[in-house]
């Protein structure tokens, strides 16, 4: 294992020996070793490579060009299942799920939990299925577009990773995400915040009183979400966790449903 960790490190891997051990770890057949090795070596995304990334404990099925659960989003999660925590059969709505990394998590935590998931990407839609293996319901479409209608006024909890970088600055990202990571899994638009306006602008009409909605977003960029939450009719509140350098704006509706 130690000439691929040399390897992988040569080509600039900073976690080479974990690396190594996972891909020696994925086959027995050393020619399709070495086709995993050279496709980490010209980068791309390890997640990819072996169709899992670690989130939360989890092992998340991961496709390519389907967004990579960062860890950062852990800080997300663990909030999100303290809210639930006192609902006896709480309902929850994933929007942007991706591969469902953070909907998983919590239907692990909360058994009693109603999830619904939902992204417009059919490939990200078929990886979260595959996560969740029955334990909430995915469904393809524009942010809350295609929810039943009947969830309105009634859910306790939305989360949201959506994209929040803005799109001049993608050109600054890692390589291995601006490279083979679909472009609109990262684009926020011109201020980053795009995503964010538009979800913090439908969720009081999907959120039950005393409801909380949850965007992950930058440390720079979070006075800023929280005022498009704040201005939405929710009551606003900046989170932050600097061990995972992770940054959330809850919103909790004060008011009842307004359709």
């Amino acid at each position: 294992m130690s000439d691929v960790a040399d390897r992988l490190r040569s080509a600039g891997s900073v976690f080479a020996e974990d690396e190594a051990r996972l891909l020696v770890e994925a086959t027995s057949d050393a020619f399709q070793l070495e086709l995993l090795i050279r496709r980490r070596m010209v980068g791309e995304p390890l997640e990819y490579i072996l169709g899992w990334a670690e989130f939360c404990g989890l092992r998340i099925r991961v496709a390519p060009g389907v967004f990579v659960p960062r860890r950062r989003t852990e800080f997300l999660v663990q909030r999100a299942a303290e809210l639930l925590r006192p609902h006896r059969h709480p309902l929850a709505v994933d929007v942007c799920c991706g591969t469902g990394a953070i909907g998983t998590t919590l239907a692990e935590r909360t058994p009693a939990l109603s999830l619904f998931a939902t992204d417009i990407d059919p490939r990200a839609a078929e990886c979260a299925r595959e996560n969740l293996r029955g334990r909430g319901t995915v469904v393809i479409g524009d942010l809350f577009d295609s929810l039943p209608a009947d969830l309105r006024g009634r859910v306790d909890l939305i989360v949201a990773n959506a994209p929040y970088v803005p799109t001049a600055e993608i050109a600054l990202m890692p390589r291995e995400a601006r490279l083979h990571e679909t472009r609109a899994t990262l684009d926020g638009g011109d201020d980053g915040l795009d995503l964010h306006r538009r979800i913090s602008a439908a969720a009081p009409g999907w959120l039950a009183t005393g409801g909380y909605l949850l965007i992950e977003t930058s440390e720079r960029q979070a006075e800023r979400t929280a005022d498009i939450v704040a201005n939405a009719g929710l009551k606003a509140r900046i989170e932050r966790a600097d061990d995972l350098d992770a940054t959330i704006v809850s919103g909790t509706a004060t008011q009842p449903n307004r359709g």
